[in-house]
Order: C-alpha cells, then structure tokens, then sequence
C-alpha cells in the first residue's frame, strides 16, 4: 500500500483527490495540509507516508520551499508537484529542491495515480515541455561547447554510469535501462549508487538535473 499525504490550499481539491486517490486500492490517503509548514508538522509528529502529492503556488509556504523542508527531513519521500500553472521556474525550482515529478491538475485521475505509482519505485515523472525546457534554464554557458561524454568523464563516470545518466535524464526506469544495456536491474542500482557517489548527489532527480546542466542541444 502506498501512503500519501495531500498538500495544497484548497479544501475542495484536498477532499476531491482524496476521494479519487482512495478508489484505487493500492494507494491510501493517510493526511491532508494546507501549505508546507503544515505538512512539515504532521510528518514531524509522526504521520509517516511514501509520497507527498505538492500543490506549487499556496499562501503561507508554497510547494517549492515546502519540498525543501521535506526533503531535507525526510529524503526517503517521494513528492510529487501536482499544480494547474504552466510556471516553469517554479517547477523548476521545485525539481531543484528534490521534487521527483510534475503534473497538472487537469489530467485524468488515473494519470494521476499512475504517477504517484511512477515517483513511489523510484522514478520521474516530469511533463516533456518541462524537460526540454530544462536544458535551456540549467545548462551553464561556460559548458555549452562540451559534449555530455566530456562533461561526464571529467567526473570519473565509465562508460555505462555515462549511459545511465543519459538514460535517467531521459525518465527511463531502472527497469528499462537494464534492458537497453543488458544488464540486471540490480547491477544498474549498483551503478546508480556509485553514481551518486562520485558525483556527490542525493537522487535520481538531482542525476537528470546534473546531466541537463552540461548536455549540450
């Protein structure tokens, strides 16, 4: 059963998302909040959940400062922007701070639920506008002459910790990135961990976000 936690400043859509998420029997809803702070106070007071669904824009502390103060707390959860504004620095910013995914409010229920299940393994799950965008806001000036092999060997990735950057920058699960390269999904975890090691990183989204930093178009 996957936990969850609702943020956002409006009632209705709490209650609303919290219907539509309880109707799939694989995801229970254990907390609501009205903006980060508060969600920060219930994990702090025990409530312990696997994926914090994060409206962006909310009074008080909004999405982007409210996955910071999670995240920096309790790295192990999953959040999720759910949000119906097209604000790339906002998204941006949030991914920043740990965010591993991005929707809007507008899509189905059922897409919704399936990202909440793509973040919960491990994944991302961001908008392909937002991730094209993000090379153009992300990339250094001084590193848009390099291509991403040179930018990668200069921190000591192999061959395949290069490929499976690329490949986790493209929102590829561990899954398929051992079927393109032949290997065992745990010899890619493997890879990941040394990965993050050798680049001093946090996660998977901190990975794509490096590798858009120095892809050149």
């Amino acid at each position: 059963m996957i936990k969850v936690m609702i943020v956002d400043d409006d009632s209705f859509i709490r209650e609303s998302l919290k219907v539509l998420l309880g109707m799939d029997g694989t995801i229970e809803v254990l907390g609501t909040a009205g903006d980060g702070n508060e969600a920060l106070a219930l994990l702090s007071g025990g409530l312990a959940v696997d994926v914090v669904l994060m409206d962006i824009r909310m009074p008080g502390c909004g999405g982007v400062e409210g996955t910071r103060l999670i995240k920096e707390s309790y790295p192990q959860i999953s959040v999720l922007m759910l949000t119906t504004f097209d604000d790339d620095e906002y998204i941006i910013e949030a991914l920043r701070n740990g965010a591993q995914g991005y929707l809007l409010k507008n899509i189905p229920p059922d897409r919704i639920i399936q990202g909440i299940k793509t973040v919960h393994e491990g994944n991302m799950l961001i908008h392909p506008d937002i991730a094209r965008k993000l090379t153009t806001f992300l990339k250094p000036a001084a590193q848009q002459e390099n291509t991403p092999d040179q930018c990668l060997e200069a921190y000591g990735l192999t061959k395949a910790e290069q490929a499976i950057v690329a490949s986790i920058a493209e929102g590829h699960s561990n899954k398929e990135i051992a079927g393109a390269l032949f290997l065992s999904e745990g010899t890619v975890k493997n890879y990941i961990t040394d990965i993050l090691s050798k680049l001093s990183l946090r996660d998977r989204t901190q990975i794509a976000i490096f590798y858009l930093k120095n892809i050149r178009e």
